[in-house]
């Protein structure tokens, strides 16, 4: 494993910006009779917010961005760095982040930079980011971190139009001198990659005619070569397998006692596999909170979209001793442990 620690930055706060469009999974046109209602008792999930037509990253990074700040009451003048988390894009270049340096009419000074990740990226993303600001050249840093995963999946497919939401989340941190340490463990699978994949679209095999024909793959699962493809039962394995594990690993390697973490903060990647690596892993189920039911597996930003939405209170008034563990597409996978108090937190629908 890959272990390392970041000093000297402080979480000051967390926004979540989702779609305002909701749809609901009792019904949808891709299940059979009653599918739907199996679908939904296995994965938790009961609907999600996805974008409409014209939706971008940059809507809903623009508006993570602007509802952390108001709650920070910070100037844009203030922002040395703004990294964007994401296995989407507006454009194949420039970078979102740089279009967004734009939208947001930051200082020219600002440094940009785009991490291309899935579902580990939150805590990648964090990791970057505070070690950029650990050494105090620069002072304050907006990481944004999620997907719009509607997009890139096919609206026929059974497997994944019923588990992904969209989502962007931003995550403000500061130089704070003599604040409690970002702990990290990192971990990848590479030879595992094609379980979450895209197979068309990027230099290895280029979008052609028969790219963008919709093809069946078994019954009422029809997605073309440009969709989001995943090997569920070998997910679900890779998922159940790592995660414990890797909890265990990182809090015995900081030497974290259970007893003083207040929450646990899990990848939402479907209500059965996260109960059975919270049992795996012997963790108390009031310490560990779910997004599921109304907001999906939102990949990189549902950490910080479940901390918002279900633990707002607590992390708004208070001191909170959490970790937070993600798996997915590489196959990589992170944990992080984090101290905060009285952190600002903002919910945005657009």
């Amino acid at each position: 494993m890959a272990f390392n620690v970041v000093k000297n930055v402080a979480i000051r706060g967390i926004s979540a910006c989702v779609p305002k469009h909701v749809e609901e999974n009792k019904g949808l046109p891709v299940f059979k009779e009653g599918e739907d209602v199996r679908v939904m008792a296995q994965t938790g999930i009961e609907r999600k917010h996805v974008v409409t037509p014209g939706m971008c990253m940059a809507d809903l990074a623009k508006g993570a961005f602007d509802g952390i700040m108001a709650e920070l009451g910070w100037e844009k003048s203030s922002i040395d760095a703004l990294v964007l988390v994401s296995s989407a894009a507006d454009y194949i270049t420039p970078p979102t982040s740089n279009v967004l340096h734009g939208l947001l009419e930051l200082e020219e000074s600002c440094l940009c930079l785009d991490i291309r990740q899935g579902c580990p990226g939150w805590i990648v993303g964090m990791d970057m980011v505070s070690s950029l600001l650990s050494n105090g050249h620069l002072h304050r840093a907006i990481l944004l971190c999620g997907d719009l995963s509607s997009p890139m999946n096919s609206p026929y497919d059974k497997e994944t139009r019923p588990l992904f939401g969209d989502t962007i989340t931003a995550t403000a941190l500061e130089y704070a001198e003599g604040a409690p340490a970002l702990e990290f463990l990192h971990g990848c699978r590479g030879k595992d990659f094609e379980a979450i994949i895209t197979p068309d679209g990027g230099l290895k095999n280029p979008v052609t005619a028969e790219s963008l024909e919709f093809k069946e793959y078994g019954t009422n699962m029809v997605r073309r070569q440009i969709d989001c493809t995943m090997d569920g039962m070998g997910v679900f394995a890779f998922g159940i397998s790592v995660s414990p594990k890797s909890v265990k690993q990182l809090m015995e390697h900081f030497q974290i006692n259970e007893e003083d973490v207040d929450c646990f903060l899990f990848h939402q990647a479907n209500r059965y596999m996260n109960d059975k690596i919270r049992k795996l892993a012997h963790i108390p189920e009031e310490k560990v909170p779910y997004s599921l039911r109304d907001y999906g597996n939102n990949s990189g930003g549902s950490i910080p979209l479940t901390l918002v939405t279900q633990r707002r209170e607590a992390y708004q008034n208070g001191k909170m001793n959490s970790v937070a563990c993600a798996f997915g597409v590489g196959l990589a996978w992170g944990c992080l442990h984090f101290q905060t108090e009285n952190i600002k937190c903002a919910y945005v629908e657009i």
